[in-house]
């Protein structure tokens, strides 16, 4: 059987219906509204990694839901995600981005309408996994069409626009919960869904051209099977790992079926002339730096905004909307540094390794400060939600176009899943680990239920000291995973561009 370090490199040029695509001069003529149609798409998935962190309390109330139960709510559309980026993104390579998105945006839809529908837990899981087929075809193929229809001047300022939606999705998230839990029962945060997919179908059908490539590889559903359920049981191991003892039957046995379903499924790829990921990507150095940043941004970054959530509702007391107003800074500070050009003017000036390098330290500065500074009152988290939107302005588009960077143009839809999948498990990770730190500080089923146990006012304030205790460590090994991987992927992508230099010299 042929490996895939024994097929060349697949370079062949992308052929598209209407509309001329990235190789020619000018770029698309509509290529600006296009990429607003598919940032609202874009957008519409974003939302719904952090939208039902806000609905936490609700769902404790409401569907009876426990700390795992919240947990799986919430990773069962990430992990699902995750584990179909690589698939969807290389059909979309080969069957064609526009109908990838088409199609994405109905399956998103009928995913968000039986969400917001659900009667149980189990209910919502499952939906929310359907909702993550539909999300990660339209993870990938936002990415891809922008690489297409933007010159190679134009991608970096492109990437730029679409990293900061990106961002913008993450942080009004809980905005978008607050306003609709105030106004609304938990499942409108769902059903708020289906106008804008409607809304960003059409526009889809009449604006973006189609384009793919004929040539490009087959989808390798085997991968994606492997990778999910390797993936899944990883992050049910650390779910499961607080309640049940590290060292329980159960949680040692979904690690070790982690460990073996991946260790398969690196094999399975290096194996197979057709890979859902090419292991010889992970030999460039400004791949492999990006990608080890990618991953620690989201991990700590995912992580602490469903931890800052909860401390905001339950310490310091305020409702859905008003949490959600709160962290609204965050999401303005990234609009206004990323669509006024200065922090790509401040990513050029710097270089993409110091760009990253001091993005992340600002952003782990951030989350420490919300850590050590938010008891004392919202004061604390103003300054750290500031910090964490002018680090994520600069860091998070220098590295999505290092990745897609480090990609031929004929597989952008496969770059855009590995982009896209490495930030769906980092996110789904940090929320398991992060939440697992929580659990194994704060050993009680959830806040609210401790507080309903408490017999005392004294008591009552001995658990919310507790909690927030928990809550602080946690914090701060999510500030330490981003600050790592900002240091790490500086470092990787420094490498690369002196090995590029010496290359060009020699």
């Amino acid at each position: 059987m042929p490996t895939s370090q024994g097929h060349p490199p697949d370079h062949s040029p992308d052929h598209s219906s209407p509309g001329p695509l990235h190789d020619q001069p000018q770029g698309h003529p509509q290529r600006w509204l296009i990429l607003g149609v598919i940032c609202l798409a874009q957008l519409t998935v974003l939302l719904d990694n952090t939208v039902l962190n806000v609905a936490i309390p609700s769902l404790t109330r409401e569907l009876d839901a426990g700390t795992a139960d919240i947990q799986w709510m919430i990773n069962a559309y990430s992990l699902v995600q995750s584990g179909l980026l690589l698939t969807a993104g290389s059909a979309a390579d080969r069957y064609g981005r526009k109908k990838m998105l088409v199609a994405g945006l109905i399956l998103f839809g009928v995913g968000s309408l039986v969400a917001g529908l659900a009667g149980t837990t189990g209910q919502l899981i499952a939906a929310r996994a359907g909702m993550g087929i539909g999300g990660a075809l339209l993870m990938t193929t936002t990415l891809a069409v922008a690489m297409q229809i933007f010159t190679p001047g134009e991608q970096p300022k492109a990437i730029g626009i679409w990293a900061a939606v990106n961002s913008l999705g993450f942080a009004t998230g809980p905005l978008l919960g607050g306003f609709m839990l105030n106004h609304f029962w938990w499942g409108a945060i769902f059903l708020i869904n289906l106008p804008v997919a409607a809304l960003a179908l059409v526009a889809v059908v009449v604006l973006v051209p189609e384009s793919k490539n004929p040539l490009g590889d087959r989808p390798d559903l085997l991968g994606a099977l492997l990778s999910t359920v390797g993936m899944s049981a990883l992050v049910f191991a650390i779910i499961s790992g607080p309640s049940h003892g590290w060292t329980s039957p159960r949680v040692l046995v979904s690690a070790a079926v982690a460990a073996v379903v991946l260790a398969l499924f690196g094999y399975w790829e290096n194996r197979i002339p057709y890979p859902m990921l090419d292991l010889n990507f992970f030999r460039n150095r400004r791949f492999t730096g990006a990608v080890a940043g990618a991953v620690l941004i989201s991990f700590g970054m995912g992580g602490s905004l469903f931890l800052l959530t909860q401390h905001l509702q339950f310490v310091l007391g305020y409702g859905p909307l008003e949490a959600g107003l709160r962290t609204a800074p965050l999401a303005l500070t990234i609009v206004a540094l990323n669509f006024t050009g200065i922090a790509a003017r401040w990513m050029t000036r710097l270089g993409t390794p110091l760009a990253i390098a001091v993005g992340m330290a600002l952003m782990s500065g951030g989350v420490a400060a919300i850590a050590l500074l938010a008891p004392s009152g919202y004061a604390g988290t103003l300054v750290g939600l500031l910090l964490i939107g002018a680090g994520g302005a600069i860091a998070s588009p220098a590295m999505a176009h290092a990745i897609m960077s480090a990609i031929p143009p004929a597989k952008a839809g496969v770059g855009a899943g590995v982009n896209g999948t490495l930030a769906e498990f980092g996110t789904g990770l940090g929320v398991a680990v992060l939440g697992a730190v929580l659990n194994s500080r704060f050993l009680a089923v959830s806040l609210p239920v401790a507080l309903a146990a408490a017999g005392s006012t004294a008591e009552r304030h001995r658990v919310t000291a507790s909690f927030s205790d928990a809550l602080r460590t946690s914090l701060l090994v999510g500030a330490f995973a981003v600050l790592l991987g900002g240091v790490l992927a500086a470092l990787l992508l420094r490498r690369a561009e002196r090995a590029d230099s010496a290359a060009v010299v020699a």
